[in-house]
């Protein structure tokens, strides 16, 4: 009897992902294989924006060759012009031939001649460079070919696939390599604390764009107007730079991001939004910098106006500094990453900090789950800077006057919530997240405090506590100052505990005796 044939079993998404990354498992280095995948993923949902758009234009004009070649009416939507031989169903056409990384090549430079606002965003004669054979560049291009808005039906199937690519990468990368992604779960609860509604949001260490990407979809959680938001950012590493551009003009994010050349532009030494001031900051700069000026540079700098000049040997208060001057003086707010040393330098590093604090600035203090970052397992911290501490109504909320206090909040214990990644066959990574319920529960510790409705202090988890307190801990930033914790062992009922453990003992004498006896009668039973 012939066997029944079996259909063959639809790919789902996590798979043709995998797969994708898989087919460069043993090619180059891992910014490489990055930039190769990401590169072509952006020709393909820019062209399936654009197939959109040519059609959304023939319904209203008809088949006519002017009007569907008319760049006008695809930037007008947002929508890149992409001439013939850039789209990706050319780049499918032609994947077996032997040029087709000459064509990649010449796709990406013409789709960014043709769209200003690409320029320096896609990779530079990369895949001839990157000397894949051509069997492995059709095989990726068959396996993109695969991923599509109308087999999978996500209401952010662009996002869902640039976050894939990007967290993966971060997880195979060195500490250096990894710094251009911030764990997504961290950047939403920045987001959430800052509430980033309208005004410009400035990043001035934004790696791949994630802290832009959060901001805008927190707008979107909460039906706000994301025309109302400016993004506002620099990166030094070119071709992280390059990979932030993608990432948001994939999107449909407008951006500025200075007007950098095709080398390193550093924050410090080439400031490139001078004298700018903002109303957000959400930042992860690079933990614990060193050699981030020369020894004699930037001593007179004005962003540190009033304050000592940060150490050569790390960037943390420069940073803090940096950010500080960038902020609106009225209402500005910043939400910044930083390794958990900061809260108790010393040297020039606690007078920044003591200044900081009788200036007022420093609003919550919130120390993170160890292991959530993909290049290295330490705690870090999330800082909440406040140039307005007073009364205020803002985004809804009637704020009350939380004038010389600071909320510290300990959240190393919150780490339960653990996800595996697969990072290539046979090599797996396990990472801290915080959930959606995580999230929303710190927000309502923060916004309770902040409005003073229900808020109150919770051993082990936070505490209020005045400059006064501060003062007397030597201006110490770590929560473990102030948080109360409790010693468990005085729970303990010794006495009982301590019946509890004789009694297990007399069994397990007892348990002894008896395989004494059985071991003699066996003995006894072999003599006879």
């Amino acid at each position: 009897m012939a066997k029944k044939a079996t259909t063959p079993k639809e790919q789902t998404l996590e798979t043709i992902l995998f797969n994708i990354r898989n087919i460069l498992r043993s090619s180059g280095k891992t910014d490489d294989k990055r930039d190769a995948i990401i590169g072509l993923i952006f020709i393909k949902f820019a062209s399936e924006k654009f197939e959109a758009q040519r059609e959304k234009i023939r319904k209203e004009y008809g088949d006519v060759p002017e009007f569907l070649d008319e760049k006008s009416f695809y930037l007008a939507d947002n929508v890149f012009y992409l001439e013939e031989h850039t789209r990706w169903s050319y780049l499918v056409k032609n994947a077996n031939k032997n040029d087709i990384a000459v064509i990649i090549d010449t796709a990406m430079s013409d789709i960014e001649k043709e769209n200003e606002s690409l320029q320096g965003a896609l990779p530079s004669n990369f895949y001839v460079g990157f000397n894949l054979a051509v069997s492995t560049i059709k095989h990726l291009i068959d396996e993109i070919n695969k991923i599509s808005s109308e087999r999978f039906k996500e209401d952010d199937l662009i996002g869902r696939v640039y976050e894939y690519f990007l967290q993966i990468f971060a997880l195979s990368a060195t500490k250096e390599e990894g710094e251009f992604y911030t764990p997504s779960s961290v950047v939403k609860l920045i987001a959430e604390l800052i509430e980033p509604y309208s005004g410009r949001v400035y990043d001035p260490a934004c790696g791949s764009g994630g802290m832009f990407v959060q901001s805008m979809k927190f707008i979107e959680r909460h039906n706000g107007n994301k025309s109302a938001v400016s993004i506002i950012g620099q990166e030094k590493n070119p071709d992280t730079r390059r990979l932030a551009k993608m990432n948001l003009a994939i999107r449909g994010i407008s951006y500025d991001l200075g007007k950098q050349g095709l080398g390193e532009s550093s924050t410090f030494t080439d400031d490139q939004h001078k004298d700018m001031k903002v109303d957000y900051i959400m930042a992860n700069p690079p933990f614990n910098l060193k050699d981030w000026r020369g020894e004699n540079e930037l001593l007179d700098d004005a962003r540190w106006a009033g304050y000592a000049v940060p150490p050569k040997s790390n960037a943390n208060y420069a940073w803090i500094l940096h950010m500080l001057s960038k902020l609106d003086v009225t209402n500005g707010v910043a939400g910044f990453l930083l390794a958990n040393g900061a809260l108790n330098a010393d040297g020039a590093e606690y007078e920044i900090r003591k200044k900081l604090l009788e200036n007022d600035k420093i609003e919550a203090i919130i120390v993170l789950p160890r292991n959530m970052f993909y290049t290295t397992d330490i705690t870090v911290t999330l800082w909440i800077m406040n140039n307005n501490k007073k009364a205020s109504d803002k985004n809804g909320h009637k704020l009350r006057d939380r004038k010389n206090e600071v909320l510290f909040c300990d959240l190393r214990s919150w780490d339960d919530q653990i996800e595996q990644y697969v990072v290539e066959k046979g090599k797996k990574k396990k990472k801290t997240v915080l959930t959606d319920e995580q999230i929303a529960k710190i927000k309502d510790i923060y916004q309770a405090w902040q409005t003073g409705v229900d808020y109150e202090d919770v051993p082990e988890l936070c505490k209020s506590a005045k400059l006064d307190e501060i003062r007397k801990a030597n201006y110490s930033l770590a929560p473990s100052k102030y948080v109360e914790f409790i010693d468990h062992d005085l729970e303990i009922d010794y006495d009982k505990e301590m019946a509890k453990i004789l009694e297990k003992m007399e069994q397990a004498l007892q348990e002894e005796k008896k395989t004494v006896s059985i071991l003699e009668a066996a003995i006894m039973g072999v003599k006879r």
